[in-house]
């Protein structure tokens, strides 16, 4: 639009969306009146919109005064479809992309499709919505201030333990993304892992049967052994406290070394990691003490 100013013309800015450009627009995570007037106008106005399950968009957009063309873009189709996204920005039109739920790019592949656009030298504009893993960080009641979000643990129960583990030590407030028929082991893995934390496990969060289910992780696990989750859930659990350092007792602590590598499968390496954790002792020191230990019978089993 072209204006008159003081004997001037001056170009109006279009009103976003704006050709050539990326939008990432958050979605309502449960509740429809969360979607904001602005992510409403981008997504009326945008040329192209990707997203999830274009059948499930469609629902979400349906009492929009109309919207872009919907195109599918998820983790299995990203790769072949990505290339022709970009070309669509490169040939002036406007982008909007969603997920079926909360702020795309967060455990979802709408994170490598904004490098690709910065990359390729595109506008990227971030249209700010609800976000599960914060709604439920915010209405735990858990320490919020400093916290680590991880996302989805491996599904693989090796790997998954192996990650907790090396998490075990972390003095932040922690929060997952779970899927339902994972979240026993998920819990089940904390109480043996991290003992019994501060833990609410969040559900159906902004609908009419929103839950908090805590308030540690072995009530939890009670709760959902007698009713069977069901949705994804974001999991927030305590930081590790501050261990209060225990008398150097050398055989009770050879002991509970000893029962962490026979009972609950540890290699002497992380049995020393989880009982530091827990003892407020050094790892090192604890780990030279199962050398000690087997040096001990070795030389006890000699000739």
């Amino acid at each position: 639009m072209m204006a008159t100013q003081a004997g001037a013309i001056v170009e109006q800015p279009r009103e976003e969306p704006h050709g050539g450009v990326l939008y990432v627009v958050g979605t309502p995570i449960g509740n429809r009146e969360d979607l904001s007037p602005r992510a409403r106008r981008v997504l009326e106005q945008a040329d192209v919109i990707a997203c999830e399950d274009t059948r499930h968009s469609a629902r979400l957009l349906q009492d929009l005064s109309g919207h872009g063309r919907l195109i599918s873009f998820h983790r299995h189709n990203r790769r072949q479809r990505q290339p022709q996204l970009l070309e669509l920005m490169t040939a002036g039109h406007s982008l909007a992309l969603i997920s079926d739920a909360g702020l795309p790019g967060i455990s979802d592949p709408g994170e490598e499709l904004v490098a690709a656009a910065r990359q390729a030298g595109h506008g990227v504009v971030c249209v700010p919505g609800p976000t599960a893993f914060v709604t439920a960080l915010v209405g735990s009641g858990l320490p919020s201030g400093r916290f680590v979000f991880e996302g989805f643990l491996p599904a693989r129960a090796g790997a998954r333990r192996q990650r907790l583990r090396h998490m075990a030590a972390e003095p932040r407030t922690v929060v997952f993304h779970e899927a339902p028929h994972r979240l026993l082991a998920l819990l089940e893995d904390l109480l043996k892992l991290w003992g019994d934390r501060p833990l609410q496990v969040a559900r159906e969060l902004t609908k009419r049967h929103e839950e908090f289910v805590g308030p540690t992780t072995a009530m939890a696990l009670d709760h959902f052994r007698e009713r069977a989750p069901r949705g994804e859930c974001c999991v927030v659990v305590g930081g590790c406290p501050e261990p209060e350092t225990l008398p150097w007792d050398g055989d009770a602590l050879a002991t509970r070394l000893q029962e962490l590598i026979r009972r609950d499968g540890l290699s002497p390496s992380q049995a020393a990691r989880i009982l530091a954790q827990r003892s407020g002792h050094s790892r090192q020191r604890l780990y030279a003490l199962l050398v000690q230990q087997r040096c001990d019978e070795e030389q006890g089993a000699g000739p």
